[in-house]
């Protein structure tokens, strides 16, 4: 799902006119997550389970709720059973990073939040403004 959910997300972006927006948004979220794995490495909160370092936070995580949380709020507004099973699979690459000792939950749960936080925003690049959409209506 790391690489599933974004390209399933860039293709709905390139057919909805908004991969320039996608790509960039994109970008800022991996540079994000490698600047912060950097910055922390070395220190308690970037310590993997195995030992090993720079686990803070989950690259695979803030990947999969990337692609998730850009196909539920902008290729699936009007689908919620959609929106909600790519949030599901999402959910399972940070559950399956913690199954297998590579990640805490802290360094899921803030993978997540980068990846989401990209995912749902859009910053107008092409269209007429910025906004954040989730893409789940209750």
């Amino acid at each position: 799902m790391k690489y599933g959910l974004p390209l399933a997300a860039a293709v709905c972006a390139v057919d909805q006119d908004r991969a320039e927006d996608f790509a960039v948004r994109g970008i800022l979220q991996a540079g994000i997550v490698l600047a912060t794995k950097r910055y922390f490495d070395g220190k308690p909160i970037s310590r993997r389970p195995t030992g090993a370092g720079e686990g803070f936070p989950s690259g695979h995580t803030a990947a999969a709720f990337f692609g998730a949380s850009d196909l539920a709020g902008k290729c699936f507004e009007d689908q919620p059973e959609a929106g909600a099973m790519a949030y599901g699979a999402a959910g399972l690459t940070g559950y399956s990073r913690i199954h297998a000792g590579e990640h805490t939950p802290q360094q899921v749960w803030t993978g997540a939040l980068i990846g989401f936080s990209f995912g749902a925003a859009d910053f107008g690049i092409g269209t007429d403004g910025a906004s954040f959409s989730v893409g789940m209506k209750f």
